[in-house]
C-alpha cells in the first residue's frame, strides 16, 4: 500500500528545566553540572563530608537552582538529597538505567552533564520517593524485621540445642514459642531435668500429644554445656523480643506524627469506625493497635480484606505512603511494584515477557501476603491461588494474588472506599455458575443430562 510521504521540521528537544542541575553521587566525591539564573552552565567537584555538602546546598540556592536530578547509588545520595528538600529544591532521583549514556570513555564529570542535560529537557523519571516521616517509619519497619528475623534465627538454634540433648518435645507441639514451650525451655535452661516436673509446667489439655509421650520426650541427655549453650540462646531470645518492642514505640510515635497531620473527618461517629484490637497478639504481630493508625491514615479499614493483617499493611503504607495520585492508574501502581508482566515485541511478534527482580519491600509484602492467603484462606482469593497453581505453577500463582491485593489497596486507598465482602461472593457465584453451564455444556455433547443432587 501506497503512503504519501510527510516531512516535518524538527526543533530538537525542547528545554523545561532551565535551572536545573546534574548530581554524579559518590561516596568520596560529588560531581554536580548545573545552569545558574543567568543561563551559564558550570561544573562543580565537592567531597562528602556534611560540610562540604552543606556549602554545595548553599551554592545551588545561591545560583538559582530549582531542580536537581541525581542516580540513586547505594544509600550515598540519602544525605544530599535530604539537604537539598530541607532547602526548597525539587529533587528527582533516577535509576540508573532509565537513561543512556555517551559512547565516551565514562568519567564522574560526563555523568553529571549527561544527566543535568537530560533532566533540562525533561526526560528522566523519578522515582518514588516517599515523605520524610514516611522514611522515619519505613527505617524503623525495616529494622524491626530485621531483629525479627535474628530472633527466628535464634529460636532455630534453640531447636538444634534441644535435638542435641535429644529432647523431642519440640516436634510434639505446633510452636516452641508459644507460652507452654518457652515454660519448659527455660525450666530446662534454669537446671530442670526431670520430665515430670517439665510437664506439669504446661496445661497439658491444650496440647495435641498425651501427658505420656511428652514426659518420653523430655527425657533427654541434659549434659552441662548443652544447658550453657540453651542458657545464652536465651538471653539472646529475650534480647531480640526487647529490641522489638522498642522499635514499636518509635513505630507508634511516629505514626502519631503522621496521623497528627492527617485531616479529621467533620462529623464524629458514636459507634467505633474500626473492632478494638485483640489482648492476644499473635506472634511478631506488633502489641500496640496499629489498625486504628492505618484507619486513620487510608481512610478504610483494610485488614477487612482477605490475606491483608496490620504488620502487612504498615509494610506497605511505610514504602508507598497515602497518596495514590502518584500512580495515575492500578496499571502504572502494579507496574512500579514489578507484579505486571512487561511484553517483548519485535517486528510485530509476541516474544514472551521481560523477567524483572526487585528489592521492593511493598512488593515483598504483597507476595508474602499472597502465599499466606493460598495456605490458609477458604475465600476468592485462595480459590484463585489453588486454581493457577493447579494450571501455572506456586509461582505465577503467587504473582497473579499478589497482584489482585495490590489493586484492591490502590483502588480502596485512592477511592476511601470501604471493602465491600458481597462483591467477592458475587464474583464466586459467578464462577460457580460458569463451571456449571460448562459443564452442562460438554454433558450434552457427550449425550449425557446433568442433575442436581439435593
Amino acid at each position: 500500500m501506497e503512503k504519501n510521504l510527510q516531512k516535518e521540521k524538527l526543533s530538537g528537544l525542547p528545554v523545561i528545566n532551565f535551572h536545573a542541575a546534574g548530581v554524579d553521587v559518590g561516596s568520596v566525591l560529588m560531581v554536580v553540572a548545573y545552569t545558574d539564573s543567568q543561563g551559564s552552565q558550570w561544573l562543580v567537584r565537592t567531597g562528602c563530608f556534611t560540610k562540604d555538602l552543606k556549602e554545595l546546598t548553599v551554592l545551588l540556592k545561591s545560583e538559582g537552582v530549582k531542580d536537581v536530578a541525581m542516580e540513586a547509588t547505594g544509600v550515598y545520595w540519602v544525605s544530599l538529597y535530604e539537604m537539598l528538600e530541607d532547602a526548597g529544591i525539587c529533587v528527582t532521583l533516577i535509576h540508573p538505567g532509565h537513561y543512556n549514556k555517551s559512547s565516551d570513555p565514562k568519567t564522574d564529570a560526563k555523568d553529571s552533564q549527561w544527566i543535568h542535560q537530560y533532566h533540562s529537557c525533561g526526560i528522566l523519571r523519578n522515582s518514588h520517593i516517599a515523605s520524610e516521616l514516611y522514611r522515619e517509619l519505613r527505617h524503623y519497619i525495616h529494622e524491626r524485621n530485621v531483629v525479627q528475623h535474628q530472633k527466628s534465627e535464634t529460636l532455630t538454634r534453640i531447636q538444634r540445642i534441644l535435638t542435641l540433648m535429644n529432647v523431642k518435645f519440640q516436634h510434639l507441639i505446633s510452636d516452641i514459642e508459644g507460652v507452654g514451650g518457652m515454660n519448659m525451655i527455660r525450666a530446662i535452661a534454669s537446671g530442670v531435668t526431670d520430665p515430670e516436673k517439665l510437664v506439669n509446667l504446661i496445661d497439658v489439655k491444650r496440647f495435641k500429644a498425651s501427658r505420656e509421650d511428652l514426659v518420653s520426650a523430655l527425657e533427654g541427655i541434659y549434659k552441662e554445656h548443652y544447658v550453657n549453650l540453651l542458657k545464652m540462646k536465651l538471653q539472646e531470645y529475650d534480647f531480640f523480643v526487647s529490641q522489638m518492642r522498642h522499635y514499636e514505640t518509635f513505630i507508634e510515635e511516629t505514626l502519631k506524627k503522621i496521623t497528627a497531620k492527617v485531616e479529621k473527618p467533620a462529623t464524629v461517629l458514636s459507634e467505633p469506625l474500626v473492632e478494638t484490637k485483640s489482648k492476644y497478639v499473635r506472634k511478631n504481630q506488633y502489641s500496640f493497635d496499629a489498625k486504628e493508625y492505618l484507619y486513620q491514615l487510608l481512610g478504610t479499614d483494610l485488614t477487612k480484606v482477605e490475606g491483608m493483617d496490620e504488620k502487612m499493611l504498615l509494610d506497605v503504607v511505610s514504602v508507598t505512603g497515602t497518596d495514590m495520585s502518584k500512580w495515575p492508574t492500578e496499571q502504572h501502581f502494579t507496574s512500579w511494584l514489578n507484579l505486571s508482566p512487561r511484553r517483548m515485541e519485535s517486528g510485530g511478534k509476541y516474544l514472551g515477557n521481560k523477567k524483572r527482580s526487585t528489592t521492593n519491600p511493598a512488593t515483598q509484602a504483597f507476595r508474602i501476603s499472597a502465599q499466606s492467603v493460598g495456605a490458609k484462606s477458604k475465600g476468592p482469593l485462595g480459590k484463585l491461588f489453588h486454581r493457577l497453581v493447579a494450571k501455572k505453577g506456586k509461582k505465577t500463582a503467587t504473582k497473579a494474588v499478589a497482584r489482585k491485593l495490590a489493586v484492591t489497596f490502590y483502588t480502596l486507598v485512592k477511592n476511601k472506599q470501604e471493602y465491600n465482602p458481597l462483591f467477592s461472593a458475587k464474583r464466586m457465584e459467578e464462577q460457580e455458575a460458569k463451571k456449571i453451564r460448562n459443564l452442562m455444556k460438554l454433558a450434552k455433547k457427550l449425550g449425557y443430562s446433568m442433575q442436581k443432587i439435593s
